[in-house]
């Protein structure tokens, strides 16, 4: 079987280009350069991309079922007015953690909103999971975290999976979705020796978990069920971060990408680092879940 090619859609040369998620409603690609403090919004229809620069590093954007986004920001959870770029803070659980910022986030199928952190140097596992519920109230649910990254639901929402990159491993919970309660933890993928550590994550409509290999050259397709590898989309540049399934039909792959801790030498080598890709793999994503609050 022949390997779909992705195409480059946007090439901003993103320094930590990350966190793509799909806004059915308005035909919108949300993404973050997270090191250089932007809010992205990708619209292939039009072939515009809009950004908005914020005064703190951006970790995660999901679309708000009222309207506007809520970002997992550096320092705590936030509201953003699309229109007026008019922020709105809502709590950081870790105020008290100069060394930690939040990364990855994604809304499970109640509308509660998942981010975690990491510490800076990426090495002490001080960092955490929480959750910002549809009250806004924020919970942990898990510490001891070094990088948290990557986070889906199974398509009938009872299994969570989750990603601590250092560990090379994706982790899967029974997941109750009334309580947003997890089961205990049992590894599903290993990612292996040489393809570079997991980052962010998406499931498709068969289950089956997209993972981006920071390091990896590659986004790989896994079968939870068995721990095999079943596919894999190749990409001009080593650091990829993510990937969310989008296009009106949810047929289409957008994957993200970086350029940061390159060498002149490799970035020379992979001059497309840091922009968007977009592939059609051959079989449908999940839709984007909204926040609820």
């Amino acid at each position: 079987m022949t390997q779909p090619q992705a195409e480059l859609v946007l090439d901003l040369k993103a320094t930590l280009g990350e966190g793509p998620c799909w806004d059915s409603r308005s035909g919108t690609l949300y993404w973050v350069d997270i090191k250089q403090n932007q809010l992205h919004a990708y619209c292939p229809e039009q072939g515009t991309n809009r950004t908005i620069t914020l005064d703190q590093m951006v970790g995660a954007v999901v679309p708000r079922q009222e309207g506007g986004l809520v970002l997992a920001l550096q320092h705590g959870f936030y509201l953003l007015d699309w229109e007026t770029e008019q922020l709105t803070f809502i709590d950081d659980p870790e105020s008290d953690k100069t060394e930690n910022r939040f990364n990855d986030g994604k809304c499970d199928a109640a509308g509660r909103f998942w981010a975690g952190t990491l510490s800076f140097d990426e090495k002490e596992p001080i960092a955490a999971l929480y959750v910002l519920e549809k009250d806004r109230r924020v919970r942990k649910v898990l510490d001891g975290i070094t990088v948290s990254n990557g986070l889906g639901w199974s398509p009938d929402g009872g299994t969570m999976y989750y990603i601590d990159s250092p560990t090379k491993k994706v982790v899967a919970y029974d997941y109750d979705v009334e309580s947003g309660s997890l089961g205990q933890a049992r590894t599903v993928v290993t990612i292996p020796e040489g393809g570079g550590f997991p980052d962010g994550m998406t499931v498709d409509a068969e289950g089956m978990l997209w993972v981006a290999q920071w390091g990896g050259w590659q986004v790989s397709r896994w079968n939870p069920q068995t721990g095999e590898q079943i596919g894999k989309i190749s990409l001009p540049a080593a650091r990829v971060t993510s990937c969310t399934f989008g296009g009106e039909r949810l047929d289409e792959l957008y994957i993200t990408t970086a350029r940061t801790g390159l060498s002149e030498e490799e970035l020379a080598k992979q001059p497309h680092a840091g922009g968007v890709f977009r592939v059609k793999p051959g079989v449908v994503g999940l839709p984007t879940r909204m926040y609820g609050g």
